[in-house]
C-alpha cells in the first residue's frame, strides 16, 4: 500500500513537500544500490554507434576492424549477451581516459567511445525482468485495482452525457427552447470529449507529464466546472460549460485503453480491455436510471449536481491511490532521482534520448497532429474509426427512441424509463463470459514466443458483434407496439450491447497491435471521430422517429449498420498487406 500510494499524485505532492524525507525509492535508502538501474549492454551499445539497440552484422563488423587496428588493447564489451550486464564502478563516475591512447571509455560497459558515432552515456533502465516498478510486474491484485480505478474514471465522465437526457424535457422549459435545441447540451458534451483527447491523450504519452498528472488535473477541472453549469443563467451560458466539461473530461475515454495496455501483456491485455468496455458501457445505460429519477423530482439541475457529486468521489480516490502507470515516465523519474542522488549527468533513460532528438516542431506534431494524419491517411485505422464511429452514432439516436417506446407507447414515467435501459448492460454482462473463453481457448494459443499476435487475428470476434447491431434494431423497431409486453423491446435492446463490445473490443485491441508505438494517439483519433458522430446524430433523432416512426425508423439504422459488415472481414483478409505498406504500423510478427 506504501508503494502504491507514494506513485499517486498526491505521494509525489507529499514527496516534494518533505524534501523527498519520506516515501523513499530503494536507491534512495540506500544509495550503494543505484549502478543496477544502468544496463551495462545499451550503454555499451551507446558508446558504439549511438543507439541503445545492437550494431547490425554489418556495423558490428567496421566497429571490431576499427577497434582492432587502433589499439588492440582497448576495452571490450560481450555485444552477443543476451542479458544486460550491470556495471559495478568503484565511484560514481561514467567515464575514463587512457592516458596513454587518450581513448575516452564508458565505465559501466567497459566500453570505448566512438568520437563520431558513438555517445557516452549511462542508460537508465528496468534493472531486469522482474523489475517491481515496471507495471508489466505489478502483482494481479494491484493490476486488478488500477483497473477497476480506470473503469470507475471512464464510467464518472462517460455518464455526463447520458445523464443530462433526463432533464432535457425540463431544460425546454425553463430556457424556452425547442426539444432539438436542448439536445444540444448532450451533443456538445459528446463532441467536447471527442475533441479533448486529440490534446489530452498525446501529452499523456510525453514522459516528463505521464498519465496520472493528466487524469487528475482534467477530472479536477471537470468536477469545478459542474457548478456553472449546474448554475447556468442562460442557454448559451449551460452549453459553453457542457462542451467544455466534455473536454476536459475527456482523458481517460481515450488514454484509458493505453493505461490498461501498460499493464498487460498483449495475450492478457484483452481481458483487461473488457472490463474496461463493461465500465464504458455502464456510462451511457446508468446514466438515464440515475438522472431520470432526479430530474422527475427536483428538475435537470439535479443530474448535473449528481454528475459533480460522482466525480468528485472519483477525483478523491484516484488522487491517492491511482499510481502512475506510464513506464516512460517512470524511468524519466527514475532517472532525475538517480542524477540527484549522484550528481551524474550522464544518466539518460530512453524515452528521454526519443525527446532529444525531437525538435519544437517535432513534438507538436506529435501531440496535436498525429492523431489526426493517423485517423484520416491510416486506410485500417480510418475504416474501422468509422464503424466505430456509426455503432456510437447509432447509440445516441437510438437513444432518443427510447422515450417515444417506453413512456408514449408504455406509460413508464421519467424515472423507470430509466429501468429499460437495464437490458443494454444484461447483454454486456451476458457476453463477457463467452469472449473471454474465446480469448483464452482459440487466441492465447496464437501468440508467439516473444508475446506478440499478428494483430488481424483480434477481429473475428467483430463478424459476430457486426450482425448483432442490425438483429438489436430490427427487433427493437418491430416490437414496440401496444399490443407486444413491453419486455421485448428490452430483451432486443441487449444485442445491442453484445455486439458493440465484440466491435468495440476487436478494434481497439487491433488497434492497438497494429500502432503499439502510437497507442494513445489511435485511439485518441478513434474517440474524435467516434464522438463527431455521437454528437450529431440525435439532433435529427427526433425527426426520424416522428416521421418515419419508430419501427421504420430503427430499420433505416439496422441497414445503414448492415452495410458496414464487411469491413471486419475485408481488414482480416488484407490487413496485413496494408500493414506492410503503412510507415506508422507494426510489420514484423
Amino acid at each position: 500500500m506504501t508503494e502504491l500510494f507514494r506513485d499517486t499524485v498526491a505521494g509525489q505532492l507529499l514527496r516534494l513537500a518533505t524534501g523527498r524525507k519520506i516515501l523513499q525509492y530503494p536507491e534512495e535508502r540506500d544509495p550503494s544500490i543505484w549502478q543496477k538501474y544502468v544496463n551495462a549492454e545499451k550503454s555499451a551499445n551507446m558508446a558504439m554507434h549511438g543507439s541503445t539497440e545492437p550494431p547490425s552484422a554489418q556495423e558490428k563488423e567496421q566497429l571490431d576492424t576499427g577497434v582492432s587496428e587502433e589499439d588492440t588493447n582497448a576495452p571490450s564489451t560481450d555485444h552477443n549477451s543476451n542479458h544486460p550486464r550491470r556495471g559495478s564502478p568503484a565511484d560514481s563516475s561514467t567515464t575514463t581516459v587512457d592516458n596513454d591512447n587518450n581513448d575516452l571509455v564508458n565505465t559501466f560497459s567497459n566500453t570505448k567511445v566512438d568520437i563520431e558515432k558513438g555517445r557516452n552515456a549511462d542508460i537508465v533502465d528496468w534493472y531486469g525482468p522482474e523489475d517491481p516498478d515496471n507495471p508489466q510486474n505489478w502483482s494481479t491484485s494491484k493490476k486488478v485495482w488500477v483497473t477497476f480505478e480506470v473503469c470507475l474514471l471512464t464510467f464518472s465522465v462517460y455518464i455526463g452525457s447520458a445523464i443530462y437526457t433526463a432533464g432535457i424535457e425540463d431544460v425546454s422549459k425553463v430556457f424556452g427552447v425547442s426539444r432539438v435545441a436542448a439536445t444540444l447540451g448532450l451533443t456538445l458534451f459528446v463532441l467536447g470529449y471527442g475533441v479533448g483527447p486529440m490534446l489530452w491523450s498525446p501529452m499523456s504519452e510525453v514522459p516528463q507529464f505521464g498519465r496520472s498528472p493528466i487524469y487528475i488535473g482534467t477530472l479536477a477541472l471537470f468536477v469545478v466546472l459542474q457548478v456553472p453549469t449546474a448554475l447556468a443563467t442562460n442557454f448559451g451560458m449551460l452549453l459553453a460549460f457542457r462542451f467544455i466539461t466534455g473536454f476536459v473530461g475527456s482523458p481517460s475515454l481515450a488514454t484509458g485503453g493505453a493505461t490498461i495496455a501498460d499493464m498487460y501483456t498483449p495475450a492478457k491485455r484483452t481481458y483487461g480491455m473488457a472490463v474496461w468496455g463493461i465500465g464504458a458501457i455502464l456510462g451511457p445505460t446508468m446514466g438515464p436510471l440515475i438522472g431520470g429519477f432526479a430530474a422527475e423530482a427536483k428538475g435537470w439541475k439535479w443530474t448535473i449536481w449528481e454528475l459533480q457529486w460522482l466525480s468528485s468521489f472519483t477525483l478523491v480516490l484516484l488522487l491517492f491511490l491511482l499510481p502512475e502507470t506510464s513506464s516512460a515516465n517512470i524511468l524519466y523519474r527514475r532517472t532525475m532521482r538517480l542524477r540527484r542522488l549522484t550528481s551524474n549527468d550522464k544518466l539518460i533513460c530512453e524515452p528521454q534520448l526519443i525527446g532529444e532528438q525531437m525538435t519544437g516542431r517535432e513534438i507538436v506534431m506529435m501531440v496535436l497532429v498525429r492523431p489526426f494524419t493517423l485517423c484520416f491517411t491510416e486506410p485500417m485505422v480510418l475504416l474501422l474509426n468509422l464503424y466505430i464511429a456509426l455503432i456510437y452514432g447509432l447509440l445516441y439516436i437510438w437513444f432518443e427512441s427510447f422515450p417515444i417506446v417506453f413512456i408514449d407507447i408504455y406509460g413508464f414515467t421519467l424515472g423507470t424509463e430509466g429501468l429499460a435501459f437495464l437490458g443494454i448492460l444484461i447483454g454486456a454482462f451476458v457476453v463477457i463470459g463467452p469472449f473471454s473463453w474465446y480469448q483464452r481457448k482459440y487466441i492465447e494459443p496464437k501468440f508467439n514466443e516473444k508475446g506478440e499476435l499478428q494483430p488481424e487475428w483480434r477481429l473475428p470476434p467483430s463478424f459476430v458483434g457486426g450482425f448483432c447491431i442490425p438483429i438489436c434494431l430490427f427487433w427493437f423497431g418491430w416490437s414496440s407496439r401496444p399490443d407486444i409486453h413491453w419486455i421485448m423491446p428490452i430483451i432486443g435492446s441487449s444485442f445491442f450491447s453484445i455486439g458493440a463490445f465484440l466491435l468495440f473490443n476487436s478494434v481497439l485491441n487491433y488497434l492497438t497491435d497494429a500502432y503499439p508505438m502510437y497507442a494513445a494517439s489511435v485511439l485518441a483519433g478513434n474517440d474524435f471521430l467516434r464522438s463527431s458522430w455521437g454528437a450529431a446524430f440525435p439532433l435529427f433523432a427526433t425527426g426520424m422517429y416522428d416521421q418515419l416512426g419508430v419501427g421504420w425508423a430503427s430499420s433505416t439504422l439496422a441497414f445503414i449498420s448492415i452495410a458496414f459488415i464487411p469491413i471486419p472481414f475485408i481488414l482480416f483478409k488484407y490487413g496485413k498487406k496494408l500493414r506492410m505498406k503503412s510507415k506508422y504500423a507494426q510489420k514484423d510478427f
